[in-house]
């Protein structure tokens, strides 16, 4: 493949002006993950550490083979929730390796009320597990949570995305033969308590771990009986009479050792046979992508650029580049994968949809996994596009790409908005893995668009009413909307509520592709099938 040529002055003005502005908001996005990672009130701590266990990150850096990546997802989910009193949505979730195997690593926060489970915990934990679903990823389960927060019962237990999907899925894994472990470091109540019971093998330390369905409290307040939470359920109980785990151990060090040992044993998956070659960094220095991106979201930029500085070599072979110019398509590789990308470079018309279409189509011919880099405003509007069939166009492409067999990865790398977000794989569409960047913003449209459609609304309601038009009300209206999309369309917004799978620095999606990439080989392709397209 050819490698490709940067126009890109590194010189200019307008580079040093995005670069100095993309710089800001990854130090941004820096300090916020890192606020979300380790600040934790003293009490909390001090109590971890009386209670002789280590914290949470801890348990997974001796997990984790030795100098091997760990992608942790969604690490600012509820930032924007609860007053910020669940940082990371008091869970830890990534891929790792364990013992040379591929890993989704599940672990409750216990430094935030005891790893109680908000809304968005069980959000981010049932996504964990729909991704080791999706790639076949065996699963370790690091068990330490005061179960779910009861005065938020409506938001954790009654619905099929709530807390019951967690274990609906273990039983799914176990079935598919994928294997899980469960590591038992604190207690497991009630719901929790299926998590050590649904895997395939648990181990529980002696002093510090209980697995029951109801603890001492509420066993009294039920039945008068009066019980120790050793008697109740604990580890020398539960692995010499109840048979709920396996192992006991002295420590969590051992137990961690166990677990490890546990994986060890385990067979690999076959994985099917995505192209590969050797891999390549690429030509053009990744940190040139902070001089890329503008700093006004209504800019637009070449994604080539973006393309020359995440793939092997920098190398593309750019498929059909003069029909449906704004969107670019094309094979590349990174980190040796074989990957066809499609890339937005301005609004989707008849042609940049059908070409879509079609090249999606050859790579599920080609077994092919799909790479989709967003920066969409949505399809073509207007009534010589509608006469030309935009719709029916635009319903081609997001059929194309919904029945894909090949696994799907999105990074939305700027704006997403309208239908151009489902046909370029939004949140609805299955992806495998979808992450974005710190300048990304999503939304139904703009907010100025919004705004002045809803100001037109207000203003022809009026007039129906045979009412003056009142500039004050118009511009309540208009303020109070672009307020209202300001706030819900950032990236902080969107990962908080877990529309994504976390937030990028724009330099690491190389290597974040790669592994979810690699993730992705160990489930079986799909069989290639489509519904109707409309012609």
């Amino acid at each position: 493949m050819r490698r490709l040529q940067s126009m890109l002055s590194t010189s200019s003005a307008e580079f040093r002006r995005y670069e100095a502005h993309n710089r800001a908001l990854v130090a941004d996005f820096r300090t916020r993950q890192e606020a979300a990672r380790t600040r934790r009130a003293q009490r909390d701590l001090d109590r971890i550490a009386q209670q002789g266990k280590l914290r949470p990150r801890e348990r997974i850096a001796r997990l984790l083979d030795q100098a091997t990546p760990f992608l942790e997802l969604s690490s600012l989910a509820a930032n924007a929730a609860y007053g910020g009193e669940s940082p990371a949505a008091s869970c830890i979730t990534g891929i790792g390796m364990v013992s040379g195997r591929e890993v989704m690593v599940i672990a409750n926060d216990s430094t935030i009320k005891g790893g109680a489970w908000y809304p968005l915990t069980v959000t981010k934990m049932v996504r964990a597990m729909d991704i080791a679903l999706e790639n076949r990823l065996p699963v370790v389960h690091l068990c330490d949570s005061a179960g779910a927060m009861l005065q938020m019962q409506s938001d954790i237990f009654p619905d099929r995305h709530m807390a019951g999907r967690i274990f609906r899925n273990q039983t799914l894994l176990s079935k598919l033969g994928v294997k899980q472990v469960a590591l038992v470091f604190g207690h497991c109540t009630a719901g929790g308590a299926y998590v050590p019971a649904l895997s395939d093998y648990s181990v529980i330390v002696r002093g510090t771990g209980a697995v029951f369905l109801g603890g001492p409290p509420l066993v009294k307040a039920a039945t008068g009986e009066e019980v120790t939470v050793e008697e109740l359920g604990g580890a020398d109980m539960h692995t010499t009479i109840s048979g709920t785990c396996d192992y006991a151990a002295a420590s969590e060090e051992e137990a961690i050792l166990i677990g490890r040992e546990i994986v060890a044993q385990w067979e690999r998956p076959n994985r099917w046979e995505c192209q590969r070659e050797a891999p390549e960094a690429p030509a053009y220095d990744p940190q040139e992508l902070y001089g890329i991106i503008p700093d006004d979201i209504k800019k637009q930029f070449d994604m080539r650029e973006v393309i020359a500085r995440i793939v092997d070599g920098s190398r593309f072979h750019e498929y059909a580049p003069d029909y449906g110019t704004t969107l670019v398509c094309g094979f590349a590789n990174v980190w040796g994968y074989k990957v066809g990308i499609l890339a937005n470079n301005g609004v989707l018309f008849n042609e940049s949809s059908l070409k879509g279409a079609h090249f999606i189509e050859l790579c599920n011919q080609n077994g092919t996994p799909l790479v989709f880099l967003q920066n969409i405003t949505g399809y073509m509007i207007g009534r010589e596009y509608e006469r030309r069939g935009i719709t029916k166009d635009g319903a081609k492409m997001i059929m194309a790409q919904s029945c894909s067999r090949v696994p799907k990865f999105t990074v939305m790398c700027n704006g997403s908005f309208g239908a151009g977000n489902y046909g370029m794989c939004g949140r609805a569409f299955d992806a495998r893995f979808l992450f974005t960047w710190p300048n990304h913003q999503i939304g139904v449209m703009g907010g100025e668009q919004a705004a002045r459609t809803l100001v037109d609304v207000k203003l022809n309601q009026m007039k129906r009413a045979g009412l003056a038009p009142d500039q004050e009300e118009l511009d309540r209206v208009y303020e109070d909307t672009r307020k209202g999309y300001r706030d819900q369309m950032s990236a902080y917004f969107a990962t908080s509520e877990l529309w994504d799978d976390g937030i990028l620095d724009p330099v690491d999606t190389r290597n974040a592709l790669a592994i979810a990439i690699s993730a992705s080989l160990n489930a079986p392709l799909g069989d290639p099938g489509y519904g109707v397209f409309r012609f």
